[in-house]
């Protein structure tokens, strides 16, 4: 057989390039090698500010803690993210550490926005995604996920993209957002009322949580015998292979005595001594052997002579008549077992099923009335920012909220490399996570960003999440509250409020005239107002950083790598140090850095004799040197190799990249 040659996946021009930003804010759609010398530049991240605001001693101790050393990052993510991954003081906190990762990247929808630059041929963004993608993963703890946020231009070579970086075995999901509360009639096709949200987990190892139940999915459950647990008559049974033979069996009626088995090709959802148990408490139960495997075997499917023999049948210990007597009683008495006889007690039997505590399983489809819309986040940035025209497509907080909240625990780390309005960042903030974040646009952190930030560890920013809002039954003056039909929750009655109103104009329209007192009546009955509780009190602080210059330049005539003005003193030091890979070492007096057993000296000027004989009166035993010098004498190097073999003398820029000119 012909071996197969190749592998799924998509490809665009210059795809085996990288995308080069110009560094002032802008992309300058540059394609470049990927050996380029201004790809693989690691560029530092100075200190502009911090901001660092008390825990608020009104903030409830059931709340966690606000959370400190984040970071909120100017410049391209390109080098920020590249920072963060490759020099050693910031890999030692963040490489294998972030727990989420959210990418709301620029739509290549074809609009120009104010604040982004959103006008993207094909290849470019690919391009610029995949290789964002490509920086976060190594940042991506085991156990961690990554959400993309798409709308329909992109979303499906997107989707391919990811497979290709973290593996298709590693999609989780596509989450429809509905975004939008309304339809627009003047769209001359179709009109687009969802984003695509792709979820894929670093490995195998990440578990979403559960969400946390809406109310609405809690209205069937009542409480018709008085249990005082509310619960819902569930299956009885579930589809099961031919091997459940165990719970494959009758249960006796305590009242009709009818022998009850499950439905062909299933089994019941119960052990045989779960099913004694409850049952018991009617009337006095037994095991015993009836002979009914022929039964047993038509229940599943076989061969009687295939089906588990002598699989004892739940039977009643006493006569049917003295059961039937016990088991009315019981029945009138309420609060009944978890098995429960229907119709009255004269029909088939149900398993209480209790309202889950563990949450809801996340689903793939988001309404804008559980996590907020478009004109809902819109609303809350120009609550923040009255004056300014800030985003034409910012997130609400409520969506963001649900997402980290499926993806993290208090105190992980949360990363959005296109910070916007910093919507991840503020919402992080509040729940209790810690949070790194990064915006291309020096304007776009001034006036929104950093601005915002400061607002949410002040306990300044109202809006959003800051505030939850429930309804509750009615209280009046004297303290009693409204007592809801029983399985009403509150939202279900404001609801039929809002019903009731509709009818009411609709009715009153032809005419007809309804009595007041029982209108007064029905709505006493269902009366709910909001109750807010505040969820975020202020606190915490963050570390407002910038990524910095480039150390090197390209000659226009030759492509030759050069030195920039900005490689001067001890910036310069820091930089070959992250490009190299040592960690800092800022209070020694001769080296700059170390990486194992090697040191590393940085000379801003000439690496003559007397410096090489300075860097090795310094070196302990077995240690060795690196020299980065801008420039190096023949014969400084040769005294190195006598001195310190094994030691090595580097001339900047030139070996310091595999890809010594720019073509």
């Amino acid at each position: 057989m012909a071996k197969h040659a190749g592998r799924l996946e998509l490809t665009w021009t210059d795809k085996d390039k990288a995308l080069l930003s110009s560094g002032d804010g802008e992309y300058d759609y540059t394609f470049a090698d990927r050996r380029d010398p201004r790809v693989l530049e690691v560029r530092l991240l100075h200190r502009v500010g911090e901001f660092t605001v008390p825990t608020p001693a009104t903030r409830p101790d059931d709340l966690p803690p606000p959370t400190t050393e984040n970071l909120l990052i100017t410049g391209d993510a390109m080098h920020a993210l590249d920072a963060l991954r490759r020099t050693p003081e910031w890999m030692e906190r963040y490489v294998g550490k972030v727990k989420m990762v959210y990418i709301d990247p620029p739509f290549n929808t074809g609009q120009t926005f104010d604040n982004y630059e959103d006008l993207l041929d094909h290849s470019i963004w690919l391009t610029m995604l995949r290789d964002r993608l490509r920086q976060v993963e190594p940042l991506l703890a085991n156990d961690g996920c990554v959400w993309v946020h798409l709308d329909h231009v992109e979303s499906h070579r997107c989707r391919v993209v990811l497979d290709e970086v973290f593996g298709i075995n590693n999609f989780v999901a596509e989450v429809a957002w509905q975004k939008s509360d309304n339809t627009r009639s003047n769209n001359a096709g179709f009109s687009t009322s969802h984003d695509s949200l792709l979820v894929y987990r670093k490995t195998e190892a990440w578990v979403p949580n559960r969400m946390v139940r809406a109310a609405a999915l809690d209205v069937k459950y009542t409480s018709p015998d008085g249990d005082p647990e509310r619960w819902f008559d569930g299956p009885t049974t579930v589809r099961g292979d031919r091997k459940h033979h165990d719970y494959i069996h009758a249960i006796q009626h305590p009242i009709t005595g009818e022998l009850i088995y499950p439905t062909k090709s299933r089994h019941w959802a119960k052990s045989r001594d779960w099913i004694i148990d409850q049952i018991s408490q009617y009337a006095p139960y037994e095991f015993r052997d009836i002979g009914d495997a022929t039964r047993r075997a038509a229940v599943c499917g076989i061969d009687p002579t295939e089906i588990r023999q002598h699989v004892e049948a739940v039977m009643l210990a006493v006569p049917l008549e003295e059961a039937a007597v016990l088991a009315r009683k019981r029945y009138d008495e309420g609060n009944w077992p978890d098995i429960l006889l229907r119709s009255g007690g004269r029909g088939g039997i149900g398993f209480k099923l209790r309202i889950p505590t563990s949450g809801s399983v996340p689903t793939t489809w988001w309404r804008f009335d559980e996590v907020g819309s478009n004109r809902t986040a819109k609303s809350e940035i120009k609550a923040l920012f009255p004056n300014d025209h800030a985003f034409d497509t910012p997130k609400p907080e409520r969506l963001l909220q649900r997402i980290i909240s499926i993806s993290t625990q208090p105190g992980d780390i949360v990363l959005d490399c296109f910070a916007g309005s910093g919507t991840t960042a503020a919402v992080a903030h509040k729940t209790g996570r810690r949070w790194i974040t990064t915006e291309i646009r020096p304007t776009t952190v001034e006036k929104f960003t950093l601005r915002r930030l400061d607002k949410v560890i002040k306990g300044e920013d109202d809006g959003g999440i800051t505030v939850a809002v429930d309804r509750v039954p009615w209280t009046d003056r004297v303290g009693d509250e409204v007592e809801l039909p029983a399985g009403m929750l509150p939202e279900a009655a404001q609801e039929f409020t809002s019903v009731l109103k509709k009818v009411i104009e609709h009715v009153g329209e032809r005419g007809v005239a309804l009595d007041t007192s029982t209108l007064s009546a029905l709505r006493d009955a269902v009366k709910t107002k909001p109750a807010r509780t505040r969820i975020w009190h202020g606190g915490g602080s963050f570390t407002h950083l910038k990524v910095g210059k480039s150390m090197y330049e390209v000659d226009e005539d030759t492509g030759d790598l050069l030195l920039s003005e900005a490689a001067v003193n001890g910036i310069w030091s820091k930089a070959v140090a992250a490009q190299l890979k040592f960690t800092l070492t800022p209070d020694h007096p001769v080296f700059c850095g170390i990486r194992g057993r090697q040191r590393l000296a940085v000379i801003d000027g000439v690496a003559d004799e007397i410096v090489v004989r300075t860097v090795v009166e310094n070196l302990a035993v077995k240690e060795r040197a690196v020299i980065v010098a801008k420039v190096v004498l023949p014969e400084a190097d040769s005294l190195l190799q006598r001195l310190s073999p094994g030691s090595r003398l580097k001339k900047a820029p030139r070996d310091l990249f595999p890809k010594r000119t720019v073509k």
